[in-house]
């Protein structure tokens, strides 16, 4: 196999893998982070205040944890992109 097959092979291998780490990670951050929210507002239950129609709480709650999972995934194409430009040198 030509070198070049060969590092076109390796780049696939390492997108495929870091995509399947990224996945990974977006759901452990979207499982992890409502907890981590919940313990730094030990005054305010988030899901009460919700369920009552709380506006404000749930749009908070709502930004903090899109702009997150957003961040993860800023992260994780960083890191893709990098294990494909490492393989096709």
């Amino acid at each position: 196999m030509s070198e070049v097959a060969q590092n076109m092979a390796w780049a696939v291998v390492f997108s495929a893998l870091g995509g399947i780490i990224g996945i990974a990670l977006i759901l452990a951050a979207s499982v992890v982070l409502p907890r981590l929210i919940e313990r730094m507002t030990p005054d305010i239950d988030e899901d009460k205040e919700i369920a009552r129609g709380n506006v404000a709480v749930a749009q908070y709650f709502g930004r903090i944890a899109g702009a997150s999972v957003i961040g993860v995934s800023i992260v994780v194409a960083a890191a893709v992109l990098g294990g494909i430009i490492a393989a096709l040198h």
